[in-house]
């Protein structure tokens, strides 16, 4: 019985591998004599060359589950990569001379399209098909921007941070553009997620270069995001299970002409709460496990060759909920924390577009859309402590008239705010070919925002009582080193709106065989601004942008193809704070800014035999009229405080080697090294959050690191398994220069009591760093496929943060407030949870 067993499962295996292979026949021709190219050669994507007969036609083995990409080859003609889709077994490919790509009924010969997905060095970086699922379907929460980060230029950001820094700039400078559709904010929990489920997405591309005049309002980078199309020719259904949520895709087919494609996602972490707190009690507390719940709906339809409609909506909501209780003794009398929080959001988009041929060598598209997202807190910590004196200051509170043994500090912090912000945009965007390689296209946008929020804070400020000369005379005793605390009141009650006017031109070029190519642009934007009771106006802003591409080397022994960027140009982008600006703030016309700055780079290209490409960016960005703000807090009021003289310096390379899909193993390495510095010259002492620690100096930012390093490798010993491994290295963050823990007196905001509390120096340092991290995942699938009924699916199983069994780099530690003890176990530099997490998975497709 075993035996029989055992022969199964051997024999099973081996039908699996054949389940994942079929043939389809390819003929080659000469697009314009229509006759069959006998020689050409076709580069399998498991590195096999096949060779078309007298007719031009030869059969090529390729894998059931996957499209592939294969590569044409024939002297005098220029080299195409195709993709063989999921189905069909007939295919026809008609090459110029000169290079141009033409497209065939059934399979998607690589080309260059406004607003596709591709990798375009000193412009873009793309991900799609198998690298986005494999890097995206991990962890917890599945999610697009895991694999984003992977991405040369994208800074380290840990597992639970969907905004990373990219090329040195602020993280919340990303842009994101959902087919046509901007959206500034497209993250769950605050940030810690994107809304972008690697499920509904066909395909992903960051450009961080000298992107396209098509596109603004970033100064840093844009993330184009594609979704899936509905099938038009099947009705389609996906499902998966993963370790938290289920996802599930319907499409039907509009009889040929289009299709309605509808996407859900559900997270169901109560049950992983509820199980996590009989191994963590500190879970107890966590009122309403976090969750995410979204759907989608994508459509498309063909009324004619030259005529397609599209449409798309989005709704999702995220929350989470968490109250903590505890109690201390530091003196015989017993102490009291407590702290509730409750988080709730919910946003949404609905979008319209149309495509219209005008002629063959026109297309005319507009896309109108209206979004929405509003955001909720409440919360509140409360503080009844009894602490206990030190002997340090024994002399002072005798001085003072202070005979009890211990202090009491009672207070009730509360915190409730609501954020909503709607807008309105529409597009219209023309491309023309005019003819001998060039191609003008134009276009006008408008985005309209509606900010509105309304904010009650009640906090507690502690500040260095010298800071405050008026307080010190009735306590003329206490020392430099003493603290005033003081209630800062915060309420904020805004309306206000924001118009953007853009336009756009361009020409771009492309010579014969593609050996030389350039694309100027001038895109012009501008802000008006009207307040509750005001208006701000500002001048419009105009970026020329200018790239040019250089192909010098083709099919040349083992070089493919060797080709040169160049670029530079000028970007914009709107900083948030202005969605917060008041009458009070008394900012006059002209005196609001855009973000801008200035960006060049220089890049290589080199694709090899074998399928391996090397690509080399170096850049270089001067970052000017940077918003930024400061809240001044006194006991008199509180105030914020917007400047928009911040400067910037960024200057860096990325590189990366990357194999493409083979039998075996494909994946990439990417270096990325970035140097940045800010300036904030017009901060003021006082002001959180401006920089004003540094006094107006240069200083690298919080989220600055100079090293980033990743390894990502799919290694496939059969046809029907995958191993997928990454690592990362990256070098820390700053790190402030600490004193020792000290204890401090504390005037009360009675004015009368004095408190003693804990307090630890920090000051900005320029040589200071966090310990490197050093990411590990691991993930194993296995991929089935049913050839007489298409059923197809993937099972897999993942480990995150590996390098915690061996490495837990360490940060600052934490003190207790009123006694001083230091937690030396305390860390804060992994920047994920600090356990190894597993995850596993279930998909399955019809």
């Amino acid at each position: 019985m075993n035996k029989k067993f055992i022969a199964g499962i051997i024999t099973l295996v081996f039908l699996q591998g054949s389940l994942f292979a079929r043939d389809v026949a390819i003929v080659v021709e000469d697009a314009d004599l229509e006759i069959p190219l006998e020689g050409a050669v076709i580069l399998s994507w498991d590195g096999t060359e096949y060779t078309c007969d007298e007719a031009g036609r030869v059969t090529v083995a390729v894998p059931e589950d996957r499209p592939v990409a294969l590569r044409i080859l024939y002297p005098g003609y220029e080299s195409q990569r195709l993709t063989i889709p999921l189905t069909g077994e007939n295919f026809t490919v008609a090459l110029r001379l000169g290079g141009e790509v033409m497209e065939s009924r059934e399979l998607v010969i690589e080309a260059r399209r406004p607003g596709t997905s591709e990798t375009r060095s000193g412009r873009s970086v793309a991900i799609t098909g198998e690298n986005l699922s494999r890097t995206a379907e991990i962890g917890i929460i599945q999610d697009v921007m895991t694999s984003i980060k992977l991405l040369p230029g994208v800074g380290y950001a840990g597992s639970f941070n969907a905004m990373p820094s990219i090329r040195g700039g602020e993280p919340g400078d990303l842009m994101a553009v959902l087919d046509g559709f901007y959206i500034s904010q497209p993250y769950h929990w605050g940030g810690m997620v994107s809304i972008f489920d690697p499920r509904m997405i066909a395909s992903a591309q960051l450009s961080h270069g000298v992107f396209s005049a098509r596109y603004g309002h970033t100064i840093s980078g844009l993330l184009e995001i594609t979704s899936k199309q509905p099938s038009t020719q099947e009705t389609e259904l996906d499902l998966s299970v993963s370790t938290s949520a289920v996802n599930l895709n319907l499409s039907f087919p509009f009889g040929g002409k289009g299709g309605l494609m509808a996407m859900g996602k559900v997270t169901y972490w109560d049950p992983f709460v509820a199980v996590a707190k009989s191994f963590a009690p500190e879970l107890e507390y966590i009122r309403v496990a976090p969750y995410i719940r979204s759907t989608a709906l994508t459509g498309n339809y063909r009324f004619t060759q030259d005529l397609e409609i599209q449409a798309s909506a989005f709704l999702g909501a995220d929350g989470a909920a968490a109250f903590f209780e505890t109690t201390y003794d530091y003196t015989s009398q017993p102490s009291k924390n407590e702290m509730s929080f409750d988080w709730k959001n919910m946003l949404g988009f609905l979008t319209g577009g149309l495509t219209y041929n005008p002629r063959p060598t026109m297309v005319l598209k507009t896309i109108v859309g209206v979004g929405f997202l509003q955001t909720g807190t409440e919360g509140y910590v409360l503080s009844d402590v009894y602490g206990a004196y030190s002997p340090e200051f024994e002399n002072l509170y005798s001085i003072l008239g202070i005979t009890e043994s211990y202090y009491h500090i009672n207070r009730l912090q509360n915190m409730s705010f609501t954020t909503t912000t709607v807008n309105l945009q529409g597009r219209v965007d023309f491309d023309w070919e005019l003819g001998q390689g060039f191609l003008f296209a134009a276009g006008v946008q408008e985005l309209y925002n509606q900010w509105i929020q309304d904010e009650h804070s009640r906090l507690f400020v502690e500040r260095p009582i010298s800071e405050f000369p008026q307080i010190l005379p009735p306590h003329s005793n206490l020392p430099d080193e003493a603290y005033v605390s003081f209630l800062a009141n915060l309420p904020i009650s805004v309306h206000n709106h924001g118009i953007t006017t853009s336009a756009y031109s361009l020409l771009e070029y492309s010579g014969p065989r593609r050996i030389f190519g350039a694309e100027l642009g001038l895109r012009m934007d501008h802000l008006y601004f009207i307040g509750r009771d005001f208006t701000i106006q500002t001048r419009p802003v105009f970026n020329p942008r200018l790239n040019l591409d250089f192909n010098v080397l083709k099919d040349r022994g083992i070089i493919d193809s060797l080709s040169f960027t160049l670029g530079t140009g000028l970007f914009s982008s709107q900083n948030d704070l202005i969605s917060f600006i008041q009458a009070q703030n008394g900012i006059e016309d002209f005196e609001m800014t855009q973000n801008r700055s200035w960006t060049s780079i220089a890049g290589t290209k080199i694709d090899l035999a074998g399928g391996y490409t090397f690509t080399l960016e170096t850049y270089f960005k001067y970052v000017y009229d940077r918003a930024y703000e400061g809240l001044d807090l006194t006991p008199s009021g509180s105030r914020t405080v917007g400047h928009f003289d911040g400067k910037g310096l960024i200057w860096g390379f990325d590189l990366m080697l990357q194999k493409f899909d083979s039998r075996f193993w494909d994946g990439w390495i990417s270096y990325s090294f970035v140097y940045a510095r800010y300036r904030n010259p017009s901060a003021e002492p006082g002001e959180w959050g401006s920089g004003a620690d540094v006094d107006g100096d240069w200083f690298y930012p919080s989220f600055h690191r100079f090293h980033t390093l990743n390894l990502v490798l799919n290694v496939k010993p059969v046809r029907f398994i995958n191993i997928a491994f990454r690592f990362g290295l990256a070098g820390g963050v700053p790190k402030s220069d600490t004193g020792s823990i000290r204890p401090v007196p504390l005037l009360l905001e009675d004015g009368v009591t004095i408190a003693e509390i804990y307090k630890r120096s920090a000051t900005y340092s320029d040589t200071n760093r966090m310990p490197l991290s050093m990411p590990m995942d691991v993930k194993f699938s296995w991929y089935f496929f049913n050839d007489r009924n298409k059923v197809q699916g993937e099972a897999y199983f993942a480990i995150e943060n590996l390098q915690l069994l061996f490495y837990k780099p360490k940060g600052y530690t934490t003190f207790n407030r009123y006694t001083g003890q230091e937690d030396e176990g305390s860390s804060t530099a992994n920047y994920s949870l600090p356990i190894p997490m597993f995850s596993f998975g279930y998909k399955w497709s019809y």
